[in-house]
């Protein structure tokens, strides 16, 4: 890497990320003598792509010379099972000994400051913030700010800096932005699904990775406890028909002593939205997860009648049009009443 005495900075809050933006992005990691301490940080409760996007480029950072890279999550130090197979993971470490003072900060996948949690403080302790994201909601938290709505996942943008600083992307890089894609776009399911992601998944798979291996891993593997878990939890799933303006709500619940009856980790309940958005007479689907006595991390997709990003955003999250989340507190009770209150006022499309 060479050095600089200055970095030109930009960034703006939301919109596509203009040539200005990419350029002055560019620019920060470019600048960064090989000694300089880069510090990586994805949202609580990584994903996929939030995980897959962060190594990826943490390792092409290594690829340009930069020596000192830390990568870390707020909450406990602890990867989901399927995600354990990431090349990168040794980049890894707890958030309590994360740099306090790195020279660059990079962000992943957090819609806002708060998804950062104990780490948010980094944005003010250390140099210059880099954020990559695609949420809409993203306020453009950071000095410079890569935040592409139209983007199907993190590991998009991700994906186009790093073809920018020259890097070459191997197997070890393709993997983690592979997983990355594939989650975000529930396996190429999902409506953000473009001719240019199966262009990018394309160059990716070119590297010599195996999409049945990945797959198996990270979507198709699910301890037996996690399935009597969901049994459990689907059992008590409610639907509303009148709710949504005629177009429906489903949703359900899991509780800590839930995960601690079946011995299972608070991973397992990620994919269980998936099988409650498939309902046929509901158009929006949810999920509250418990994550201490009085709060919830509420999942929230819809089909496409409700705007549930704008559901998250008045409760205090955040998301995209189709697929947001936020942190309710109070009783399960409290919550739903809370998302049932702003439903109709989400709606972009009439009850037919």
């Amino acid at each position: 890497m060479t050095g600089a005495t200055s970095t030109p900075l930009a960034g703006a809050a939301g919109g596509v990320p203009t040539e200005t933006d990419w350029a002055a992005a560019e620019a920060l990691v470019r600048a960064l003598p090989a000694s300089a301490r880069v510090l990586l940080i994805c949202h609580v409760n990584p994903d996929g792509d939030a995980l897959g996007s962060m190594l990826g480029f943490g390792l092409g950072l290594r690829q340009l010379g930069v020596r000192e890279v830390q990568a870390t999550f707020p909450g406990p130090p602890e990867v989901p099972e399927p995600l354990q197979g990431l090349p990168g993971l040794d980049l890894l470490v707890p958030a309590d000994v994360a740099d306090l003072a790195p020279d660059l900060v990079i962000c992943f996948d957090a819609a806002s400051e708060s998804r950062l949690g104990e780490l948010a403080g980094r944005l003010s302790s250390a140099g210059p913030a880099l954020v990559l994201d695609h949420h809409a909601s993203n306020p453009g938290f950071g000095t410079v700010n890569l935040v592409d709505p139209g983007a199907a996942a993190t590991s998009v943008v991700a994906e186009r800096l790093l073809a920018r600083l020259g890097v070459v992307v191997d197997r070890e890089i393709a993997e983690c932005l592979y997983v990355a894609l594939t989650t975000d776009t529930g396996s190429f399911r999902f409506a953000a699904t473009t001719p240019a992601v199966h262009e990018m998944a394309a160059r990716l798979l070119a590297t010599g990775i195996s999409p049945g291996d990945i797959s198996r891993r990270v979507f198709d593997t699910r301890p037996f406890g996690a399935v009597r878990l969901f049994g459990e939890v689907l059992g008590r799933a409610r639907l509303e028909p009148s709710a949504a303006g005629g177009r429906g709500f489903v949703w359900t619940f899991a509780t800590l002593d839930d995960l601690a009856r079946h011995d299972q980790r608070p991973y397992v309940l990620e994919a269980l939205i998936d099988s409650v958005r498939c309902t046929a007479e509901a158009d929006v689907g949810c999920v509250l997860k418990q994550t201490t006595s009085g709060d919830w991390a509420v999942s929230m997709r819809s089909k496409g009648a409700v705007d549930v990003s704008r559901v998250a955003v008045a409760l205090g999250g955040g998301g995209h049009t189709f697929a947001a989340g936020f942190t309710g507190r109070g009783s399960v009770d409290q919550v739903v009443d809370s998302i049932r209150g702003q439903l109709d006022a989400a709606l972009v499309s009439p009850a037919n």
